[in-house]
Protein backbone atom coordinates (compact mmCIF):
# COMPACT_ATOMS: atom_id res chain seq x y z
CA UNK A 1 0.00 0.00 0.00
CA UNK A 2 1.29 3.19 -1.09
CA UNK A 3 1.99 5.71 2.20
CA UNK A 4 -0.08 8.72 2.23
CA UNK A 5 1.42 12.14 1.68
CA UNK A 6 0.96 12.98 5.46
CA UNK A 7 2.87 9.72 6.43
CA UNK A 8 5.60 10.65 4.21
CA UNK A 9 5.21 14.35 5.27
CA UNK A 10 6.08 13.13 9.41
CA UNK A 11 8.60 11.01 7.77
CA UNK A 12 10.46 13.60 6.36
CA UNK A 13 9.76 16.37 9.54
CA UNK A 14 11.37 13.68 11.64
CA UNK A 15 14.81 13.71 9.35
CA UNK A 16 17.43 16.06 10.44
CA UNK A 17 17.74 19.14 7.92
CA UNK A 18 21.39 18.72 8.24
CA UNK A 19 23.02 15.49 8.12
CA UNK A 20 27.12 16.88 9.01
CA UNK A 21 27.50 20.04 10.83
CA UNK A 22 30.66 21.56 12.38
CA UNK A 23 29.54 22.84 15.77
CA UNK A 24 32.24 25.78 17.17
CA UNK A 25 32.40 25.89 20.35
CA UNK A 26 34.09 28.70 22.22
CA UNK A 27 36.29 27.78 25.35
CA UNK A 28 34.22 30.20 27.15
CA UNK A 29 30.87 27.90 26.67
CA UNK A 30 32.72 25.35 28.75
CA UNK A 31 33.13 27.53 32.28
CA UNK A 32 29.53 27.61 33.19
CA UNK A 33 28.94 30.16 35.81
CA UNK A 34 32.11 29.79 37.86
CA UNK A 35 33.79 32.08 34.68
CA UNK A 36 36.76 30.13 34.38
CA UNK A 37 38.37 26.63 33.98
CA UNK A 38 35.98 23.62 32.98
CA UNK A 39 32.67 23.05 35.03
CA UNK A 40 32.07 19.72 34.62
CA UNK A 41 28.17 19.63 35.30
CA UNK A 42 28.34 22.54 31.88
CA UNK A 43 30.56 19.85 30.01
CA UNK A 44 28.34 16.87 30.78
CA UNK A 45 25.21 18.82 29.67
CA UNK A 46 26.92 19.31 26.40
CA UNK A 47 27.83 16.11 25.62
CA UNK A 48 24.30 14.53 26.32
CA UNK A 49 23.26 17.54 23.92
CA UNK A 50 25.45 15.75 21.14
CA UNK A 51 24.92 12.12 22.02
CA UNK A 52 21.20 13.42 20.90
CA UNK A 53 22.85 14.87 17.68
CA UNK A 54 24.49 12.04 17.15
CA UNK A 55 21.94 8.97 17.93
CA UNK A 56 20.18 10.94 14.72
CA UNK A 57 22.84 10.10 12.27
CA UNK A 58 24.25 13.62 11.99
CA UNK A 59 27.85 13.41 11.44
CA UNK A 60 29.19 16.12 14.36
CA UNK A 61 32.64 17.47 14.39
CA UNK A 62 33.06 20.19 17.18
CA UNK A 63 35.83 23.01 16.85
CA UNK A 64 37.12 23.55 20.41
CA UNK A 65 38.09 27.43 21.76
CA UNK A 66 40.76 27.76 24.67
CA UNK A 67 39.29 31.30 26.23
CA UNK A 68 38.31 29.79 29.69
CA UNK A 69 41.89 28.97 30.02
CA UNK A 70 44.23 31.31 27.56
CA UNK A 71 43.72 33.68 24.48
CA UNK A 72 46.47 34.82 23.15
CA UNK A 73 44.63 38.14 21.78
CA UNK A 74 44.13 38.83 25.73
CA UNK A 75 47.74 38.39 27.02
CA UNK A 76 48.95 42.10 26.32
CA UNK A 77 49.57 42.69 30.16
CA UNK A 78 52.07 39.20 30.30
CA UNK A 79 54.19 40.76 27.58
CA UNK A 80 54.24 37.93 25.25
CA UNK A 81 54.57 38.02 22.10
CA UNK A 82 51.45 37.30 20.30
CA UNK A 83 52.95 34.22 18.13
CA UNK A 84 53.73 32.35 21.13
CA UNK A 85 50.93 33.54 23.15
CA UNK A 86 49.01 32.48 19.86
CA UNK A 87 50.49 28.74 20.19
CA UNK A 88 49.81 28.80 24.23
CA UNK A 89 45.42 29.62 23.87
CA UNK A 90 46.37 26.51 20.98
CA UNK A 91 47.45 24.31 23.61
CA UNK A 92 44.76 25.14 25.78
CA UNK A 93 42.02 23.83 23.18
CA UNK A 94 43.69 20.51 23.68
CA UNK A 95 43.35 20.55 27.13
CA UNK A 96 39.37 21.56 26.03
CA UNK A 97 38.84 19.07 23.60
CA UNK A 98 40.15 16.02 25.73
CA UNK A 99 37.76 17.21 28.47
CA UNK A 100 34.57 16.94 26.28
CA UNK A 101 35.90 14.00 24.67
CA UNK A 102 35.80 12.43 28.34
CA UNK A 103 32.53 13.52 28.75
CA UNK A 104 30.98 12.55 25.25
CA UNK A 105 32.28 8.89 25.92
CA UNK A 106 30.97 8.77 29.44
CA UNK A 107 27.19 9.45 27.23
CA UNK A 108 28.84 6.07 25.40
CA UNK A 109 29.15 8.13 22.10
CA UNK A 110 32.54 7.24 20.25
CA UNK A 111 34.98 10.18 19.78
CA UNK A 112 38.34 11.55 18.03
CA UNK A 113 40.20 14.09 18.77
CA UNK A 114 42.64 14.95 16.47
CA UNK A 115 44.71 18.15 16.79
CA UNK A 116 46.31 20.57 13.99
CA UNK A 117 49.60 20.83 16.51
CA UNK A 118 51.10 17.16 16.26
CA UNK A 119 51.09 15.23 20.09
CA UNK A 120 50.83 11.58 19.41
CA UNK A 121 50.57 10.44 22.51
CA UNK A 122 47.69 12.46 23.44
CA UNK A 123 45.53 13.08 19.89
CA UNK A 124 45.46 12.25 16.64
CA UNK A 125 46.55 14.65 14.10
CA UNK A 126 44.56 16.20 11.67
CA UNK A 127 44.28 13.99 8.39
CA UNK A 128 40.80 15.09 6.46
CA UNK A 129 40.66 12.04 4.57
CA UNK A 130 40.72 10.33 8.48
CA UNK A 131 38.46 12.82 9.99
CA UNK A 132 35.82 11.91 7.02
CA UNK A 133 35.91 8.44 7.40
CA UNK A 134 35.66 9.16 11.91
CA UNK A 135 32.62 10.38 10.72
CA UNK A 136 31.14 8.36 8.21
CA UNK A 137 31.83 5.26 11.10
CA UNK A 138 29.28 7.82 13.46
CA UNK A 139 32.48 9.08 15.13
CA UNK A 140 31.94 12.57 17.03
CA UNK A 141 35.51 14.50 15.81
CA UNK A 142 36.62 16.96 18.46
CA UNK A 143 39.16 19.72 16.40
CA UNK A 144 41.94 20.81 18.25
CA UNK A 145 44.83 23.19 18.67
CA UNK A 146 42.88 25.46 15.44
CA UNK A 147 44.61 25.46 12.71
CA UNK A 148 48.04 25.15 14.19
CA UNK A 149 49.22 28.81 13.25
CA UNK A 150 49.18 31.92 14.97
CA UNK A 151 47.52 34.81 13.99
CA UNK A 152 44.10 32.42 13.25
CA UNK A 153 41.35 32.42 15.23
CA UNK A 154 39.04 29.15 16.30
CA UNK A 155 36.56 31.08 14.18
CA UNK A 156 38.72 30.46 11.08
CA UNK A 157 39.50 27.43 11.62
CA UNK A 158 36.25 26.11 12.04
CA UNK A 159 35.68 27.75 8.78
CA UNK A 160 38.43 25.89 7.24
CA UNK A 161 37.89 22.60 9.12
CA UNK A 162 34.25 22.87 7.55
CA UNK A 163 34.99 23.21 4.13
CA UNK A 164 37.65 20.15 3.91
CA UNK A 165 35.35 17.89 5.72
CA UNK A 166 32.30 18.60 3.09
CA UNK A 167 30.14 19.95 5.95
CA UNK A 168 26.68 21.50 4.96
CA UNK A 169 26.84 24.55 7.94
CA UNK A 170 29.04 25.81 11.13
CA UNK A 171 26.79 25.99 14.35
CA UNK A 172 28.72 28.67 16.08
CA UNK A 173 27.60 28.22 19.77
CA UNK A 174 27.31 31.40 21.99
CA UNK A 175 25.58 32.73 25.01
CA UNK A 176 22.83 35.07 23.17
CA UNK A 177 19.66 34.43 21.23
CA UNK A 178 21.91 35.19 17.54
CA UNK A 179 22.88 38.22 16.12
CA UNK A 180 22.30 41.86 17.23
CA UNK A 181 23.59 45.18 15.86
CA UNK A 182 24.84 45.40 19.28
CA UNK A 183 25.45 43.73 22.88
CA UNK A 184 22.26 42.42 24.11
CA UNK A 185 23.43 42.15 27.32
CA UNK A 186 23.98 46.05 27.67
CA UNK A 187 21.72 47.06 25.00
CA UNK A 188 18.10 46.18 26.00
CA UNK A 189 16.52 47.35 22.59
CA UNK A 190 19.22 45.89 20.16
CA UNK A 191 18.01 44.93 17.05
CA UNK A 192 17.91 40.88 16.54
CA UNK A 193 18.75 39.54 13.01
CA UNK A 194 17.02 36.18 11.86
CA UNK A 195 18.59 36.30 8.47
CA UNK A 196 21.52 38.40 7.55
CA UNK A 197 23.94 38.27 4.76
CA UNK A 198 27.89 37.54 4.35
CA UNK A 199 28.69 41.26 3.65
CA UNK A 200 26.56 42.78 5.97
CA UNK A 201 28.27 40.70 9.01
CA UNK A 202 31.41 42.16 7.49
CA UNK A 203 30.15 46.43 6.85
CA UNK A 204 28.77 46.07 10.32
CA UNK A 205 31.55 45.00 12.12
CA UNK A 206 29.48 42.64 14.16
CA UNK A 207 31.30 40.27 16.66
CA UNK A 208 30.15 37.04 15.64
CA UNK A 209 32.97 35.68 13.62
CA UNK A 210 36.42 36.95 13.10
CA UNK A 211 36.42 38.58 9.11
CA UNK A 212 38.53 36.05 7.77
CA UNK A 213 36.46 33.67 8.88
CA UNK A 214 33.46 35.20 7.85
CA UNK A 215 35.07 36.15 3.83
CA UNK A 216 35.76 32.15 3.85
CA UNK A 217 32.47 31.12 4.57
CA UNK A 218 31.43 33.40 2.16
CA UNK A 219 33.45 32.76 -0.79
CA UNK A 220 32.62 28.76 -0.48
CA UNK A 221 28.61 29.64 0.77
CA UNK A 222 29.19 27.92 3.87
CA UNK A 223 26.07 28.80 6.11
CA UNK A 224 26.57 30.21 8.94
CA UNK A 225 23.92 29.45 12.41
CA UNK A 226 24.48 31.59 15.41
CA UNK A 227 22.40 30.11 18.16
CA UNK A 228 22.06 30.64 22.01
CA UNK A 229 24.04 27.21 23.33
CA UNK A 230 22.47 28.15 27.32
CA UNK A 231 19.21 26.99 25.66
CA UNK A 232 18.48 22.90 26.50
CA UNK A 233 18.12 20.97 23.15
CA UNK A 234 19.28 24.18 20.51
CA UNK A 235 21.72 21.96 18.99
CA UNK A 236 18.86 19.45 17.97
CA UNK A 237 16.60 21.99 16.92
CA UNK A 238 18.84 23.88 14.54
CA UNK A 239 20.31 20.11 13.18
CA UNK A 240 15.96 19.51 12.70
CA UNK A 241 15.74 23.29 10.60
CA UNK A 242 13.87 24.35 13.03
CA UNK A 243 14.02 28.03 13.08
CA UNK A 244 16.44 29.18 16.20
CA UNK A 245 18.91 32.27 16.35
CA UNK A 246 20.35 33.92 13.16
CA UNK A 247 21.45 32.59 9.71
CA UNK A 248 23.54 33.84 8.46
CA UNK A 249 24.22 32.95 3.83
CA UNK A 250 23.85 34.74 1.42
CA UNK A 251 21.93 38.08 0.23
Amino acid sequence: MAKSDSSVSRAAADEPKYHRVVLKLSGESLQGSQGFGIHAETVAGIARELKDVSDLGVHVAIMVGGGNIFRGTRQGALSIERATADQMGMLATVINGLALQDALEKQGVVTRLQSAIEMHTVAEPFIRRRAMRHLEKGRVVIFAAGTGNPYFSTDTAAALRAMEIKAQVILKATRVDGIYDADPEKTPNAKFFKKIAYLDVIKRGLSVMDSTAISLCMDNKMPIIVFNMNVPGNIKRVVMGEQVGSYIGAG
